[in-house]
């Protein structure tokens, strides 16, 4: 099978497994205390220039997102505030609510949460009567492949300023965010963090977000995320709750070991790059396709920024596509049409991209 269904299907990249295996019999100290773990979190604060930065590794995305958004809304009546795309509101069984707390969630058409969304919910939650907002979610790249501009993230932190909210920032698919082309090419006019232009690096989002994650399970890690805290508000009594939600693994050194790997030599950063480069080569073959042959109404659905592609096909072709191809449906549906969702990986290889335009 042409496999294009999802960027975490795989195991891990060779380095990180033979980094798992070299350490395999070594004894170290339990539950994340261990010196790779320490080495991991050194190497990330290094990377977005905060010592004081809180790092913990915790085993999966959704775990993550429990972990951190209940730790981080810290009375019972305060919710968080999504786009109605966002993880938390569709793909985490109620994970958020099943805490208590309420996401307050906001229509967008294109995935991205925006100060003007934020603006309507704080003004429908004047009082008692509501929930308090007290953070916003947002995931970068987002549930639809794009990705948030310098611009765009100042304006929101410009509003969690103006509303007193944290910002919190989902990362699964970090690494292609941060080497998509168009924030590559983004240009810039100066060094500084508070610059409107340039490309959103990790510096950039230690000196912009309150929290964040590292995602390695969609990028070259058998399982693992980073969960980076800036504000010193929402440090607190992170391990007691991590532990608490079953987040507090007694091999933590399993973590620790593949983070120091990824983020060693750019490896990290290169593998999201890869998914990038092959998703851009499915997607002008499908372009080319579209122009050779316009019957056949192939549409990019939503525009493509990094490792996730939505195209309508003529609806008789999908079971045909899926027998030699794995994907997902999308539920964008015409008379004659169906939305498919095409997602390239870090270990994806120009014979798969081509074999799957041949196949189309």
């Amino acid at each position: 099978m042409i496999f294009l269904q999802n960027d975490y299907s795989l195991g891990a990249h060779p380095k990180v497994l033979q980094a798992l295996v070299d350490t395999n019999l070594e004894n170290t100290l339990p539950y994340g205390e261990d010196e790779y773990c320490a080495a991991a979190a050194d190497r990330i604060r290094d990377m977005i220039g905060r010592p004081d930065a809180a790092v913990h590794f915790l085993t999966g995305g959704t775990q993550t997102n429990q972990t951190a958004l209940a730790a981080f809304l810290q009375r019972p009546h305060y919710s968080v505030i999504s786009a109605d795309t966002g993880h938390i509101c569709v793909h985490e069984t109620g994970a958020i609510e099943a805490t208590g707390h309420k996401i307050n969630h906001v229509a967008s058409e294109d995935g991205k949460l925006t100060p003007e969304g934020i603006e309507h919910v704080m003004f429908l939650h004047e009082d008692e009567h509501w929930v308090s907002p007290k953070g916003i979610y947002i995931s970068n790249s987002t549930e639809t492949g794009l990705i948030y501009s310098r611009r765009e993230l100042l304006d929101l932190r410009a509003c969690c300023n103006k509303h007193g909210l944290f910002m919190y920032l989902d990362g699964a698919r970090l690494a292609m965010a941060l080497t998509s082309e168009k924030n590559l090419t983004a240009s810039a006019s100066d060094e500084e963090c508070g610059a409107a232009d340039g490309p959103v690096d990790f510096k950039f989002l230690g000196w912009i977000c309150d929290a964040f994650y590292i995602g390695g399970t969609k990028c070259g890690a058998l399982f693992g995320e980073a969960l980076v805290i800036l504000n010193d508000a929402l440090k607190s009594e992170m391990r007691p709750l991590i532990k608490q939600r079953g987040g507090m693994i007694a091999k933590g050194r399993l973590l620790g070991v593949q983070f120091d790997t990824l983020l060693a030599d750019n490896l990290y950063l290169d593998l999201g790059a890869n998914a990038n480069r092959m998703a851009k080569l499915l997607a002008d073959g499908i372009r080319a396709k579209a122009a050779a042959d316009p019957s056949k109404g192939y549409e990019f659905i939503a525009p493509f920024e990094t490792n996730m592609i939505f195209i309508l096909v003529p609806k008789e072709m999908v079971p045909q596509l899926a027998e030699k191809a794995a994907f997902e449906t999308y539920p964008v549906v015409t008379d004659t049409h169906q939305g498919i969702r095409l997602v390239t990986s870090w270990a994806t290889t120009e014979e798969e991209v081509n074999a799957f335009l041949d196949l189309l």
